[in-house]
């Protein structure tokens, strides 16, 4: 079952975002932590589509779904992204049912969505074959995710998930304090009680919800709170405590 598919069934599944350990050994040190997929940001690291396709192509043959997420949620860059062999977007700052759509519809070919056509190429493995069965194939598992982390977002959380092709919403914890008033406060009753209204609005729609964890008790306790899609990070963070860790002894 690809990702997707396993998110639409109701699964947990475990993965790591990354934002500046971007090489070539990455997805397979990720495969033998345990990642089943590793969302690469471009919104904040800088990072290129050359550098984003370089990673996909390391994911293949990897048990390792690579995706991305670009710096907004519109067509010019997720069009890019999809065609250079990423198998989901997660869209940051969603705000609106009307930016849901753009989303969708980015990541959808017709008549679903307006997604340009080009076969041959890296998301296709460069392969021939018939352009409807490759539309149907890569409907099927690209996966849409709608990032909620501003004020503007929790207040038309409801649209959003209701948002047909949005299959996961994603709190985006950090822009969302600030958007509050609660910077990196992530206890403050405004801010869960931000939270619980915007999983609520998932769980009427049917949409998983998704969250990064930095640390193994904040990975248990989203999963105990019904988060079905858990990312791991930030990958220098992590970098960062294990040389202090060694180093400290």
């Amino acid at each position: 079952m690809t990702i997707r598919e396993r998110v639409l069934a109701g699964e947990t599944v475990m993965g790591a975002m990354v934002f500046e350990c971007m090489v070539p050994a990455m997805p397979q040190l990720l495969a033998l932590a345990g990642a089943e997929y590793c969302v690469y940001d471009m919104e904040h690291s800088g990072a290129s589509v050359e550098t984003i396709k370089a990673q996909a192509a390391f994911c293949r043959g990897l048990p390792v779904t690579p995706m991305a997420r670009p710096p907004r949620g519109e067509y010019r860059y997720i069009a890019r992204l999809l065609d250079s062999g990423v198998k989901g977007i997660m869209a940051p700052m969603i705000e609106s049912a009307a930016e849901a759509e753009t989303l969708v519809s980015a990541c959808r070919y017709p008549p679903t969505g307006r997604r340009g056509a080009a076969f041959g190429f890296a998301h296709d493995d460069y392969a021939p074959g018939d352009p409807k069965a490759k539309m149907a194939k890569a409907d099927a598992e690209v996966l849409v995710i709608a990032q909620i982390e501003t004020e503007r977002g929790l207040a038309h959380a409801e649209a959003i998930a209701a948002t047909d092709g949005v299959d996961v919403i994603w709190i985006g914890q950090a822009d969302l304090s600030n958007f509050l008033g609660r910077p990196g406060d992530f206890e403050s009753a405004v801010y869960r009680d931000a939270c619980a209204a915007i999983r609520a609005a998932a769980e009427r729609h049917g949409k998983a919800m998704g969250v990064l964890a930095t640390s193994p008790a904040g990975m248990a306790a989203y999963r105990a709170e019904g988060y079905g899609m858990l990312a791991a990070g930030t990958d220098q963070a992590i970098l960062v405590e294990g040389y202090r860790r060694i180093l400290a002894g």
